[in-house]
């Protein structure tokens, strides 16, 4: 089965409504439940056959033998793709997440605020990929802090500035201090952190009459306590992680662990929503599709957000269980990303 396209109408119907009822309520859908809804004139025993001809094409699964149909990841991608009505953001939803991200601050304050609201008002886990900051350099210098110890300090073009500790080695003359902050200001400016550390060894060697073998190591140290440090800095945040625990989790204890496991490996969350980036529109991953959620059943929705250059710098979305609302959830987390991409530019 590979659109809805293929279904009949009958089926069709069915299904819709098997899925938006179950969405709804979080619970298996009986024939009499339909046809109490009045939405079709089908007697329940039609109704049952449409919904076996259904769960055969892998639609639907009957959780216990005697209970009613409920959507496999399968059923909720074909309705997600073919059959969801989207619900645009309410005026009220999009001023409280604009206000919210649009508050004066730090970016980090917006984007914590962005995940903050989009857990609140979707009742899911916010989640936000920060963009990685790198500055291009414009100037390096060496403060001593005392004889065994100086401040790298980085100036950036965009005027930013980030110093951090590096340990020297015994009878370092001052001067070499000196003599490195100058060579990677006359060297490197105009590179990042990365580009800069993938070109120092050649143009150490290339410049090689310049600097003493003090000065070249302290070049060496200086860009790289810097880019280590820039590679290890925290680039998502979580919030609203406490909405996953539902009803329906604290009755599988197996499951709330899984998904708190998964929840604490943000590395590979970050990696999953960097699959994000390359997208132009929400993405939106359910259950077993992709590997890190598919223990917990967890279902993923995220969008990009771009900088002033029109460049992806990061990803905005929620993790909740995969009968989320995606009518809803889908149109909210788009809508943020585009007040965030505002806010950038």
């Amino acid at each position: 089965m590979s659109t809805v396209h293929e279904l009949t109408d009958r089926a069709r119907d069915v299904f819709r409504v098997v899925v938006e009822s179950y969405l709804g309520s979080g619970a298996p859908v009986g024939s009499r439940t339909i046809s109490k809804l009045g939405q079709m004139s089908l007697s329940p025993a039609s109704i049952r056959n449409v919904m076996q001809d259904l769960e055969e094409l892998g639609l639907l699964a009957a959780p216990h033998t005697s209970a009613g149909r409920m959507p496999t990841e399968l059923g909720l991608r074909l309705f997600v793709d073919g059959m969801m009505q989207a619900a645009e953001p309410t005026a009220d939803e999009r001023a409280v997440i604009e206000a919210r991200v649009g508050q004066s601050g730090p970016i980090e304050d917006a984007l914590a605020a962005a995940t903050a609201t989009l857990s609140g008002l979707s009742q899911c886990a916010g989640i936000v990929l920060v963009p990685a900051r790198e500055p291009r350099l414009r100037q390096f210098a060496f403060v001593p802090l005392g004889p065994a110890q100086a401040l790298a300090v980085l100036v950036g073009e965009d005027g930013s500035v980030e110093n951090r500790v590096v340990d020297l080695p015994p009878g370092l003359p001052a001067s070499a201090l000196i003599e490195a902050g100058n060579f990677i200001t006359a060297h490197l400016a105009g590179r990042t952190l990365a580009e800069a550390s993938a070109v120092l060894a050649t143009q150490i060697a290339r410049e090689r009459a310049m600097l003493d073998i003090a000065s070249q190591d302290l070049v060496q140290r200086g860009i790289a306590v810097l880019s280590e440090d820039s590679a290890h800095r925290p680039v998502l945040i979580v919030r609203g992680a406490a909405h996953l625990i539902d009803d329906t989790a604290v009755a599988d204890l197996d499951r709330v662990r899984n998904l708190l496991d998964e929840i604490e490996g943000k590395e590979d969350i970050a990696r999953l929503l960097d699959g994000a980036r390359e997208g132009a529109s929400t993405k939106v991953f359910i259950g077993s599709e992709n590997k890190l959620f598919a223990l917990s059943g967890s279902s993923v929705i995220a969008a990009p957000y771009h900088g002033r250059d029109g460049r992806v710098v990061g990803v905005v979305g929620v993790i909740g269980p995969t009968r989320l609302n995606y009518a809803r959830v889908v149109p909210m987390v788009d809508f943020t990303a585009q007040t965030l991409t505002r806010l950038m530019t």
